[in-house]
């Protein structure tokens, strides 16, 4: 066989209809991972065993009158979010070789419906990074781009999605860890609500900005996806009890009469050009299908990279003081308790993740926590009310999702502050816990490399449907989406 679906959409049409079963789906997945992993390194731990046996189960399930979205469709899975039976890892040397006794709430309601699990992808160490090479286990290569970067931290997922490797992935957005990647790959990629998905079997980096966000080939997909992970879970007090709207039957509707606000602080001068003319290209295109467009400001925007660079490293270095060692993951072994502290953690963590915990533990540390976290908290506040107020004239915002293209592999910026720049565009809504959904809107040409560019629609806390509508429309209209690269 040939040919065989690219989307979940596409694969429950074949499975029902008995076109192909979830054996040889799967079978025809695995084989592509086979061929292009060496090429692309999107997975950090496949089985084939494990896959297999769950899609039989699938296909048994179907056999007896089963029929669910997802029942028998091939996923990924990012090493952040815990898996029973697989490795989980975070891409980190201290948890090598650890297989949890438990697993994410996600990972449990698509197991419900039927998913079935390739494996584990790669990531940024423990969610931190903006490009997958900061995997202790190796950078994931773009499929649009041999020598670059597919973005991160969510690159893995990213990157398989796009390569055909799968299906569709989970990843996770701290502060832009699925929609950065999702603009660099083509793909579609959704930071939902904070509290709509349950952090519960997430790894955490940073508990009060950690989302678990759907990456797929199309806005529908994306749409099923959420709908068979997000809802109250009472092992996460976060999440909202809200019901699940049937979002993928909520996408016709186009855009006619909505209203946009385009943030001025979102196009500045250090956007790349390619990039800026992307987004007025989308800005165009939502007028020719009816909508409204108007310029206006997210005052507290340039205070994003540092809120974030406070509050995100201070739950980290919270969070990561579990990994001493002693219980599980990796342990150095050395002749006292203090030194085993100190080598475990020293050759376990890679040199981002030790930067952020000492950033965080100094900003939490005495006579710094007012000046520094406390003030963080406060100005986190005001860029909230910026969306908020934002939200009372628009029906949701436009706007760029990273202010470059993917660069080269090892060509990062050297200097960590222009790093952490490169997320100033997801940044802001990430701390303010509103939705934001980044879509294809074209391509950049880099040295004779056409390179993949997405847009974000942000929207109103819990207004995923809306979202989904606007970026349904925007697909449609542009079909960006529908190129593939050339793998």
């Amino acid at each position: 066989m040939n040919e065989f679906p690219e989307t979940i959409y596409e694969a429950r049409r074949w499975l029902q209809s008995g076109r192909i079963s979830s054996v040889e789906l799967t079978e025809l997945y695995l084989e592509r991972i086979r061929q292009l992993e060496p090429n692309i390194h999107a997975f950090l731990h496949v089985d084939e065993a494990y896959a297999l046996t769950q899609a039989r189960l699938a296909d048994e399930r179907r056999a007896a009158g089963e029929d669910t979205p997802l029942l028998g469709v091939p996923l990924a899975i990012k090493d952040i979010i815990t898996v029973q039976g697989m490795p989980a890892t975070a891409a980190s040397r201290i948890l090598e070789g650890f297989y949890p006794p438990y697993e994410a709430t996600v990972v449990r309601k698509l197991r419900e419906q039927g998913g079935v699990f390739l494996g584990k992808a790669n990531t940024d160490e423990f969610a931190m990074g903006w490009s997958t090479e900061n995997s202790a286990f190796g950078v994931t290569y773009n499929p649009w781009g041999r020598q670059r970067v597919p973005g991160g931290s969510s690159g893995g997922p990213a990157a398989a999605v796009a390569a055909g490797e799968a299906i569709a992935a989970l990843g996770t957005d701290t502060g832009g860890s699925v929609r950065q990647p999702a603009s660099w790959t083509n793909t579609v990629g959704l930071r939902p609500t904070y509290g709509r998905v349950s952090r519960y079997g997430v790894i955490a980096f940073a508990s009060s900005l950690d989302q678990v966000g759907p990456m797929t080939r199309t806005v529908r997909d994306n749409a099923i996806l959420l709908e068979a992970i997000a809802g109250r879970d009472p092992r996460d007090s976060t999440t909202f009890s809200r019901p699940v709207p049937p979002y993928s039957q909520q996408l016709e509707g186009g855009v006619t009469g909505m209203r946009f606000g385009l943030p001025r602080e979102y196009l500045t001068e250090d956007v790349h050009p390619g990039i800026r003319k992307a987004t007025i290209n989308a800005v165009e295109q939502l007028r020719q299908l009816g909508a409204q467009v108007e310029e206006t400001s997210l005052p507290h925007t340039a205070y994003g990279m540092p809120v974030y660079y406070l509050i995100a490293t201070a739950e980290a270095s919270a969070n990561l003081a579990r990994y001493d060692g002693v219980r599980y993951g990796y342990s150095a072994k050395a002749p006292d308790l203090q030194e085993n502290y100190k080598r475990t953690r020293g050759h376990g963590f890679g040199p981002e993740v030790k930067r952020r915990i000492l950033l965080g533990t100094y900003a939490l540390s005495q006579g710094y926590y007012d000046a520094y976290y406390l003030k963080a908290q406060k100005v986190r506040t005001l860029i909230r009310s910026d969306f908020d107020a934002a939200f009372e004239q628009f029906d949701a915002l436009v706007a760029p999702v990273a202010p470059i293209p993917a660069f080269r592999i090892g060509e990062a910026p050297t200097d960590p502050v222009a790093l952490y720049l490169l997320d100033a565009l997801t940044l802001p809504s990430a701390l303010a816990g509103v939705p934001a959904i980044s879509v294809p809107a074209g391509f950049v040409e880099e040295e004779d490399e056409l390179l993949p560019v997405g847009i974000q629609f942000i929207g109103r806390p819990l207004d995923e449907a809306t979202l989904f509508r606007i970026a349904y429309a925007f697909e449609q209209a542009t079909q960006y989406g529908a190129h593939r690269p050339a793998v």
